[in-house]
């Protein structure tokens, strides 16, 4: 499987000063051509990085867009800030209306489900400068009360977190991660340690804790999101690898059960499809575009 560097991926970022923060950016092709789009956006703790075999396939057919968001990765890791998802969709759309990008489809994973669904409710009640043309969620907490963090993120994320955090390392990335890919897809050393890298980056486990309070965020936002996906034509799509912990098949069942006409896939992986069936994703993902268009 192809694979990007920390090095490759360091040196072809660009950075845009966006809703007061240096973010990091990538994307394929040139603005304003008439290829369709694609919106890639990461989850926690990584960073866009994770997309690195789906955005290599589909930037032959497609406009691809994707950042480091606020506190992850390349991008700005400000401390003492109120990270919030809100705040994240601001930057996106920032991002957007930077590039001139009108129309866009979305590919979406853990913390950037939920970035997504503001997203997808801003467009409902059309407060969106771009359209949405499709939406595909990955593993992530869709719905707030369905979600199951790791002990370690609710240690993260309680009143010792920031202590908690100086003692992270690529030892506790690896325990935490070997329990929420599949058995039979564990973390490759090589991605872990790009992943560490990019965590650590600027001190960057500092702000995990801060990070972490998407959680509580979930809930005050999660009858608003879910209604707009309940609502919406935006076709959706929801591919969940059913051995993750934190959002697999109790998350599937539940979005099988609620959503209207659901399109869903359930992966024999864990909590990061896009790692750990990269080529089962891709294809998955790119059948999924070409229903959108009929």
């Amino acid at each position: 499987m192809i694979k990007i560097s920390f090095e490759e991926y360091r040196q072809s970022a660009s950075y845009s000063e966006l809703c007061g923060h240096r973010i990091a950016h990538w994307q394929s092709g040139a603005s304003g051509n008439s290829r369709e789009t694609i919106l890639l956006i990461h989850g926690f703790p990584s960073a866009a990085w994770d997309w690195h075999y789906q955005w290599i396939n589909l930037a032959k057919a497609y406009q691809v867009i994707t950042l480091d968001m606020l506190g992850f990765g390349l991008s700005a890791k400000p401390k003492n800030h109120r990270y919030s998802l809100v705040e994240q969709a601001d930057i996106i759309i920032a991002l957007l209306e930077k590039k001139g990008i009108k129309t866009c489809h979305i590919l979406a994973h853990d913390y950037g489900d939920s970035v997504a669904q503001e997203l997808l409710s801003r467009h409902e009640s059309e407060r969106l400068s771009f359209a949405i043309s499709s939406l595909c969620f990955l593993n992530g907490g869709l719905f707030a009360d369905y979600h199951r963090p790791l002990l370690s993120q609710k240690l993260l994320k309680g009143p010792l977190g920031f202590l908690l955090s100086r003692f992270m390392g690529k030892a506790s990335l690896k325990k935490s991660f070997t329990r929420i890919f599949g058995p039979n897809t564990p973390p490759l050393d090589e991605d872990l340690d790009i992943l560490w890298g990019l965590i650590s980056l600027n001190e960057g486990q500092g702000v995990l804790a801060e990070l972490l309070q998407y959680i509580d965020e979930r809930h005050v936002h999660g009858e608003r999101w879910v209604k707009s996906m309940q609502s919406t034509p935006v076709p959706l799509y929801f591919i969940n690898g059913v051995h993750d912990p934190i959002s697999g098949q109790h998350m599937l069942d539940r979005y099988r059960k609620i959503i209207p006409k659901p399109h869903t896939t359930a992966l024999d992986v864990g909590h990061y499809p896009q790692l750990e069936a990269p080529e089962q994703v891709l294809s998955l993902y790119t059948a999924f575009l070409h229903t959108c268009r009929s």
